[in-house]
């Protein structure tokens, strides 16, 4: 069940917090404790669209209210086009999801996580100060913070594109949660939740901030957000929590068993590589890298297991195919990957041993 907030992050605040929020330490110890939600494995995958023209945006939501308890749904508190409800949590989560259907819908020519018109469904105020946020498969969840070290979870758009792009990874390109393929499905949320953000802000990539969780620390937190994707290992360094763990160069890549091979780490790296392209290229990152990172994760070419230097491969393929061979697109692509470290696996991007594209079943 893939989270927002890292269990290593958790740990500290378990054992670390105490004495200076003994509210955010008791709330983590729960939080580590609670059994992974049951989640559903996507269908047949549907036709997979490349990156279209603007399109219309009509998704559909429903919010639900937890009330403080650890049981979803919980009780449907507002619906598809009903007006707001004053209550914070429900119509940021309901904003939020909106945002996200529309950056898919409109720069991707994508219906939904689904690619078919899957209703986006969320439940807030989980739990008694839940310290995290999560797609179960189904729905996003989230927490309400224990008002200490997180504050509410909503309140990141961020955060909600980020954990709606792993129901989208489900549904395409299937990324393993381990190791290097884990630590990929967690950069393509990253990815994805930086582009909501700015698509919804209407920002190019120099003005954009490239965090994550920008606003779920309280102002007691040394910390600008969880991750920053632009200077991985910068975004917080606190007495409490300590410093941002995140390498941002495959030199310094971190093999461990704790969080599924370290996914949340070492996603640092590719998202230095995105954001560095998209830096290079400017104007807005939803129309060059945006759209390369889109069409290599529906491309039916990456493999479940697939590598760093592999998926570094295929972004170079689809970044020629849609830009060309030569183009300064592909060639940024290029110069973000070198720049980690990473180099692409030789020839990958050419064709040469790639799985055939999957058709749509």
């Amino acid at each position: 069940m893939p989270e927002i907030v890292p269990p290593y992050l958790l740990d500290r605040i378990a054992e670390s917090a105490g004495p200076r929020f003994p509210l955010a330490a008791e709330a983590a110890r729960r939080a580590l404790l609670r059994p992974p939600s049951p989640r559903l494995g996507p269908g047949p995958l549907p036709e997979q669209p490349s990156a279209l023209p603007d399109a219309p945006s009509a998704p559909v939501r429903r919010i639900s209210d937890a009330e403080g308890l650890e049981k979803l749904p919980g009780r449907l508190v507002r619906r598809e086009g009903e007006p707001a409800t004053g209550d914070e949590a429900v119509d940021e989560a309901y904003n939020g999801l909106g945002d996200t259907h529309r950056l898919f819908e409109r720069v991707f020519g994508r219906d939904s996580i689904d690619g078919a018109g899957m209703p986006l469904e969320a439940t807030v105020h989980f739990g008694d100060r839940y310290d995290n946020a999560f797609w179960d498969g189904e729905r996003m969840v989230f927490g309400d913070g224990d008002g200490e070290v997180f504050q509410g979870f909503t309140g990141s758009l961020s955060v909600i594109g980020h954990e709606l792009a792993h129901g989208v990874t489900e549904h395409t390109a299937r990324l393993r949660y381990e190791g290097q393929s884990g630590a990929l499905n967690e950069h393509v949320s990253d990815a994805f939740g930086a582009l909501v953000e700015q698509y919804a802000l209407g920002q190019d990539a120099e003005a954009a901030n490239w965090l994550i969780g920008e606003g779920i620390f309280t102002p007691e937190v040394e910390g600008r957000a969880l991750r920053s994707m632009l200077e991985p290992g910068t975004a917080y360094d606190d007495d409490v929590l300590g410093r941002d763990p995140q390498p941002g160069h495959f030199r310094d890549y971190v093999e461990t068993s704790d969080d599924h091979g370290g996914v949340h780490l070492n996603s640092g790296i590719p998202n230095r590589a995105f954001a560095l392209a998209a830096r290079e290229l400017g104007g807005f990152a939803w129309e060059h890298v945006g759209r390369i990172w889109y069409d290599a994760l529906v491309s039916g070419r990456l493999r479940e297991d697939e590598t760093f230097a592999g998926f570094a491969a295929e972004t170079l393929r689809t970044a020629g195919e849609r830009f060309g061979a030569e183009s300064r697109e592909r060639q940024a692509v290029l110069r973000g990957w070198q720049a980690v470290g990473v180099e692409p696996e030789a020839g990958d991007d050419a064709g040469a041993d790639r799985p055939a594209p999957r058709s749509a079943e």
